[in-house]
């Protein structure tokens, strides 16, 4: 690591939860790691510091150019009550990417695996070995600097919050969701954000999210934005469906996001004898597939849920139901596989774990 690193302990550590109370996002631990940054002296002043609220000029300009990002990834107990990260190195580099989209700087790959390792560390008492449980990293990029003017800032907060969560069902088993199709929102369009973890593309989903939730459904699915055909991500999730015997997800672009769970479930799925296609995927080829009895599955991939199977497809008021209502075959065993992976319990053939 190229940063030194100085640390300051809380002197009133929180109250630990239970396990069993656990859920997505509701507990934060004792620290968070911040680093700066400055067009004079780039990355400084490496930092594992209490938990604390976030001191903004009221003209920082995140909060009006909404020049913000983030990322999401995991640490999970081993059998042997060590700690180990799921791929970092992949979410440092999406970093990277989104970044530069959004022109802030980003740091090096391996002093982000550095950094948050250290940040682990001094948090391990936080991590939970439940199974279905893990300590939840949040690495963030905000710009800071004060001023009114649109351009890029000239001062950045790079911070790490985390969670102790649990499984993102409520359960150990796969709890499949209802989909509302959405026709008339997008949420990124060719050549905007959508290939970024930025906050714009958070707030453009809510709309149709909150309209999805009011009609009893628990999730978007979003259509291509100029000709409202093609599928392209649900919820906050890839997209994947299982027709006939093949596995297949919209090919990446820039209105789709890189996905660090979608990049594994291609690379594990040969394992269960599944071809995988990266294209694109219309709801008419969707319809087609349900009538022809060749529609098997369809399903989600994120590092919240993992796997997320889904049992409806409301298109208005044309619904497609999806394997009875039941998790598929391959999305459970796609979703063992990963746990295990995670979790020390079955082969990291790929070398995925970063053990801390």
């Amino acid at each position: 690591m190229t940063l030194s690193i100085r640390t300051k302990k809380t002197e009133t550590p929180k109250k630990r939860p239970p396990d069993s109370e656990l859920s997505f996002g509701k507990y934060f631990t004792d620290h968070m790691l911040s680093v700066d940054w400055s067009v004079e002296q780039a990355w400084h002043d490496a930092r594992l510091q209490p938990y604390e609220a976030l001191a903004l000029d009221p003209a920082a300009c995140v909060l009006h150019y909404g020049q913000a990002m983030f990322e999401g990834l995991k640490a999970y107990r081993q059998p042997n009550g060590g700690v180990a990260l799921f791929r970092p190195d992949a979410h440092a580099r999406r970093m990277q990417q989104g970044a530069a989209r959004l022109c802030m700087p980003a740091l090096e790959e391996a002093d982000f695996v550095a950094l948050v390792r250290e940040f682990v560390k001094l948090e391990d008492s936080w991590i939970p070995s439940s199974p279905g449980t893990a300590l939840y990293l949040r690495p963030t990029i905000i710009a800071t600097e004060a001023f009114l003017g649109v351009r890029p800032s000239n001062h950045y907060l790079f911070f790490v919050i985390a969670s102790p969560v649990g499984s993102y069902y409520g359960g150990d088993s796969l709890k499949p969701v209802r989909i509302w199709v959405e026709r008339d929102h997008v949420r990124a369009a060719r050549g905007g954000l959508g290939a970024t973890k930025a906050g714009a593309n958070y707030a453009a989903s809510l709309l149709a999210a909150v309209n999805a939730k009011k009609a009893g459904y628990d999730q978007v699915l979003w259509m291509d934005a100029k000709e409202h055909a093609f599928v392209e991500e649900v919820g906050t999730m890839n997209l994947f469906v299982v027709i006939g015997d093949k596995l297949i997800t919209p090919a990446l672009s820039d209105s789709i996001l890189s996905g660090v769970t979608r990049d594994s479930i291609i690379k594990l799925a040969p394992e269960f004898g599944v071809q995988v296609e990266e294209r694109a995927i219309s709801t008419a080829e969707l319809f087609e597939a349900s009538e022809k009895g060749t529609l098997r599955e369809v399903f989600g991939s994120g590092t919240a849920a993992v796997v997320s199977p889904v049992a409806e497809l409301a298109f208005g008021d044309r619904k497609l139901e999806i394997g009875g209502g039941k998790p598929g075959e391959l999305a459970l065993g796609l979703y063992d596989r990963i746990s295990k992976i995670q979790r020390g319990l079955g082969p990291d053939t790929f070398g995925w774990l970063s053990p801390v």
